[in-house]
């Protein structure tokens, strides 16, 4: 699955040429003129990164991704700007910037910063914490919590809820689950899913009140 990235330029013809090449490179790119409707998109979507420049009518880039970083939005971001002043450089990596780089810039170089960030970041989220509602997976210790409450799961149990939250705004199919967390479909039937996903179900929400996994008949499984 190819990385998805927001850009946020208020020059249409850069953000033209920035959303060409970086389809070229097989990224899926979205485009903003302005930051009006950025947030509900990194609420609604699972965005890989943010090409943010500072300029921008209304709001300054910088502010506004600082003010997402204080709401718990862990985006990385990339700053393309004209103020290129150190301490503008400078305030920009304390704002939440994981690269910054200024106009008039070189569109190969901005290519090659924006795969070293997503390594970088991707590895980050191999290794790190993943979260969802009161879901708190921490990857390198393999501890699971639920409601800041140390909870048992088996491997298979544990990689399955990873599944779900690194895909939590799609519908994953019993042949998706198969093949990316039991390693071989062929060997297993939808039986083996639905069983697995019902313990687990169990372990999360004794209580049956949150409902954390729903069914959607006759496709699969999605995380709510």
């Amino acid at each position: 699955m190819s990385a998805k990235i927001v850009v946020v330029e208020d020059e249409e013809d850069i953000l033209e040429l920035i959303e060409y090449n970086l389809q070229k490179e097989g990224y899926e790119v979205i485009g903003f003129l302005n930051t009006k409707s950025v947030e509900q998109m990194l609420i609604e979507e699972e965005v890989d990164l943010l090409i943010m420049d500072r300029n921008l009518p209304g709001v300054e880039g910088s502010e506004f991704v600082q003010r997402l970083s204080r709401e718990g939005f862990t985006t990385p971001v990339i700053y393309l700007s004209a103020k290129n002043l150190d301490s503008e450089i400078e305030e920009g990596f304390l704002r939440g910037g994981d690269d910054y780089i200024t106009k008039p810039f070189n569109m190969k170089e901005l290519m090659l910063r924006i795969k070293a960030v997503l390594r970088r970041t991707s590895k980050k989220m191999q290794d790190g914490i993943l979260s969802h509602r009161d879901l708190v997976l921490d990857k390198s210790s393999r501890i699971l919590t639920v409601d800041g409450k140390k909870t048992d799961v088996t491997k298979l149990e544990f990689n399955l809820l990873c599944e779900f939250i690194l895909n939590k705004n799609s519908v994953l199919d019993r042949d998706y689950l198969l093949e990316n967390v039991w390693g071989d479909g062929e060997e297993y039937q939808y039986r083996t899913v639905n069983v697995a996903i019902n313990r687990l179900k169990e372990k999360i929400d004794p209580d049956k009140t949150k409902e954390y996994i729903e069914t959607v008949r006759g496709v699969g499984y999605k995380l709510c």
